[in-house]
């Protein structure tokens, strides 16, 4: 069945507030054993809805599904945001929780009215769409505009189908696209995201729910920040990841982002065909440990420093990254915080020394970067990975830390089993760096070309 939400009295003049009219056509169909909810017309503004099993959710081309600009229609028992020190994002526009067959579609606009948040005297800024604990969800066909924080959350779920979605959110920090913790059996193809933060991540907050089975295939990223990351969020395991067919345009942090730091292990990653244009520093691999207590970027489930965990078999290949004269400038985020420039370049793969990253294997990789550095921009030193549980408060490098890089192109320390096959690099600009340095890895294969 098809239940019309202005067969109930909604109004679909931008202005009427409609929260209580689709709650209640909602909650009508899943009594009625679900359906399709259609929202078409014009403009629909709501606050918080709640959705239901068994239950899809269709806005019509030409449809807006607006966010009202009032933080007094959000509700409060919507879970939270999984990080330390970010309590701002802990509402939500479309909520569901312990759902079954879930759909979200149609041709129309869901939009999040980012700019009317957060209301005076106030912290909140919604995120779009949250589930928790879900399975069978299906989004499709839809575009996701201007959230106030972060575009989705899927939390704890599995069996996920995300096909053909736009979105677009680049008017406010916290701008992510897909965010998946705790979940398995996602399926992502042909979406395009542009936004202000990672434009899609995986992430484990818990043990008890791992991150396995992930599939995305041409989708197009475009970010202030990171392309696609993989961790930081990172206490359970997070394993079964292929990434294909992809492209990244004008990503001023990183392409690709692979950050096992709160004791969990990130494994069995493959990666391949992927072109990049315009991005400050391709790919990023980190193994530490890190818990920061009254600064944002920790799990809220995270108590204590934890032991460094575990990352290995992963694999890049057929990776094509070129930079533009673009390039030479600095980039920044909302016009003061500094995302990228050419000294913060290259592909960078780290660890500690005594808890290498092992089965690393890069190949059939191009990387024409813009160059351009002088040894004299950057500091003569270059920090280590330390374990900070031994050496806590040391300088380290880290997952923001250092800003800049010591080679031009490839800079990798602490890996077992490392194998590099048809490794080309090239210099828009001379740079006066090391073209590259490989530091206490034992190598399988070392094939890299520089051209003059």
């Amino acid at each position: 069945m098809v239940w019309e939400i202005r067969e109930y009295g909604a109004v679909d003049d931008g202005r009427t507030v409609n929260t209580a009219v689709i709650q209640n056509t909602i909650d009508r169909c899943h009594q009625a054993g679900g359906g399709t909810v259609l929202i078409e017309g014009g403009v629909y503004l709501c606050g918080t809805i709640f959705l239901r099993s068994n239950v899809t959710l269709e806005i019509a081309q030409g449809t807006v599904l607006k966010a009202n600009p009032d933080i007094g229609d959000y509700a409060e028992n919507t879970h939270h945001n999984r990080y330390r020190n970010e309590e701002a994002l802990d509402r939500c526009f479309l909520y569901g929780e312990d759902l079954e067959n879930i759909g979200i579609c149609g041709k129309g606009r869901i939009e999040g009215s980012s700019e009317a948040f957060p209301n005076k005297g106030n912290i909140y800024r919604p995120m779009l769409i949250r589930f928790l604990r879900c399975r069978q969800i299906h989004i499709e066909d839809i575009r996701l505009c201007d959230a106030a924080a972060w575009t989705t959350a899927f939390l704890d779920s599995e069996y996920i189908w995300i096909s053909k979605v736009y979105i677009h959110n680049e008017k406010r920090y916290n701008g992510d696209g897909l965010d998946f913790d705790g979940c398995a059996h996602v399926f992502i193809d042909n979406c395009s995201i542009t936004g202000t933060d990672d434009n899609l991540c995986l992430q484990s907050s818990s043990k008890e729910y791992p991150v396995k089975d992930i599939h995305i295939s041409n989708c197009e990223f475009t970010s202030l920040c990171a392309g696609i990351r993989i961790g930081l969020k990172s206490i359970g395991d997070i394993y079964n990841v292929v990434i294909s067919n992809c492209t990244m345009d004008r990503v001023w942090r990183e392409g690709i982002k692979i950050e096992c730091t709160e004791g969990g292990s990130i494994s069995d990653i493959m990666i391949q065909n992927v072109t990049m244009r315009d991005v400050t520093r391709p790919v990023f691999m980190i193994l530490n440990n890190r818990f920061k207590t009254d600064d944002y970027g920790s799990s809220v489930e995270l108590e204590q420093m934890p032991e460094i965990g575990r990352m290995e078999n992963i694999t890049i290949t057929h990776l094509t990254a070129v930079d533009s004269e673009e390039m030479k400038n600095t980039h920044y985020r909302f016009g003061n915080d500094i995302m990228g420039e050419p000294k913060f370049n290259g592909i960078r793969i780290d660890a500690e020394e005594h808890h290498p990253i092992r089965d690393v294997t890069l190949q059939n990789i191009c990387y024409r970067s813009i160059g351009g550095v002088k040894k004299a921009d950057i500091p003569a030193e270059y920090p280590p990975v330390l374990d900070q549980l031994r050496h806590p408060g040391e300088v380290t490098s880290e997952n923001y830390y250092p800003d800049w890089s010591r080679t031009a192109y490839l800079d990798i320390r602490n890996v077992e089993e490392l194998y590099l096959d048809n490794i080309c690099f090239e210099c828009v600009e001379p740079d006066e760096r090391e073209p590259y340095l490989i530091e206490n890895s034992s190598i399988l294969r070392q094939d890299i070309r520089v051209k003059a």
